[in-house]
């Protein structure tokens, strides 16, 4: 048995759940995805996950893609934490606005940062009204970095620990996710065509072991999956909603900050790659200096890995980076 079936066998049994949760709105609902060992029955603050997902890509896309098996979520219940993963309004399995019916011309970018902090503190109410706590922790990766940055710095008291991935901050001009020009309500990406950008971020001679086999194929599929709608075209498109792109155009690429860094008074840990050209790593220091009134921060650089690390052949250490900031007592 090598070792990847050996840590798939060694893996206790974990439960799996789909939740549809009201938002602020009407008409609006937003899809939980809870896994958790299945002999977990005492749910505590500190074992307590809520995961935010990126400007692009849904949460099971990003958190819950069994890549050689075993996907991030999969990581963590085995761990015996209780990790719950949120779609935002017009992600995932969420309600889409009515607008995204329409050709994308016909509104104006939806659903912006703002609207995915509420969507945040909904899925927050909800859990810890679920499990009976008071706190739980928060783990987000990239644009999710400045949704759930924005809302700790707001609601310090309902957060134990924030781990951001990549974590969008101030950026010295355009982000390579803004292609310019006039943003419609959404834009239709071409899932099967990322692999060339993606991998294009990595040294040319790094590139055919970055992503381990069959991994961006099942991490394509499960992406287009989210859409039934944009999938079902020819060629298959994922929509995805416009506003975070609006939000980075004004605030983060314009030298803007949408939240003060400093109004986190939480542990943090920063997870960083290091041919990321999404977040710089000059962005990520920036971050990293100025979260000034974090009781402690840290600070973890993964050596050849993207924007993407945590589907790539080194996620394992990310994974067990926040796998050990959460399991930490330094209080």
């Amino acid at each position: 048995m090598n070792q990847q079936a050996r840590a798939r066998a060694d893996r206790p049994e974990i439960v799996v759940e789909d939740l549809m949760i009201p938002s602020d709105t009407a008409g609006i609902s937003l899809h939980l995805r809870n896994k958790r060992p299945a002999t977990l029955t005492t749910f505590v603050a500190e074992r307590t996950i809520l995961m935010m997902h990126g400007a692009t890509y849904a949460s099971e896309s990003l958190f819950d893609t069994p890549v050689e098996g075993v996907s991030f979520m999969d990581h963590l219940a085995a761990r015996g934490y209780d990790v719950f993963a949120l779609d935002v309004r017009g992600y995932g399995r969420s309600t889409r606005p009515p607008e995204m019916d329409a050709p994308p011309e016909q509104s104006g970018p939806l659903v912006r940062t703002e609207t995915g902090v509420r969507d945040l503190a909904s899925a927050v109410a909800h859990v810890l009204k679920q499990r009976g706590i008071k706190q739980l922790n928060l783990v987000a990766m990239s644009w999710g970095g400045s949704v759930a940055g924005a809302y700790t710095a707001a609601n310090n008291d309902k957060i134990v620990k924030l781990a951001l991935v990549a974590p969008l901050w101030l950026l010295k001009g355009p982000a390579p996710i803004d292609a310019g020009g006039r943003l419609g309500g959404y834009r239709k990406v071409p899932v099967l065509d990322f692999r060339e950008r993606w991998l294009s971020a990595a040294p040319e001679a790094a590139r055919a072991s970055l992503i381990p086999a069959g991994g961006f194929e099942l991490w394509a599929d499960i992406s287009l999956a989210t859409d039934p709608q944009g999938s079902s075209q020819t060629p298959p498109v994922m929509r995805a909603v416009n506003g975070p792109i609006l939000d980075i155009r004004e605030y983060w690429a314009a030298g803007k900050g949408l939240y003060d860094a400093g109004d986190i008074r939480v542990p943090v840990l920063l997870v960083h790659a290091e041919w990321d050209r999404d977040v710089p790593i000059a962005s990520a220091q920036d971050l990293f200096l100025a979260l000034k009134h974090a009781p402690y921060r840290r600070w973890v650089e993964i050596g050849e890995g993207t924007h993407m690390v945590l589907l790539e052949k080194n996620r394992l250490q990310a994974f067990d980076a926040i796998s050990q900031f959460l399991a930490e007592d330094y209080g």
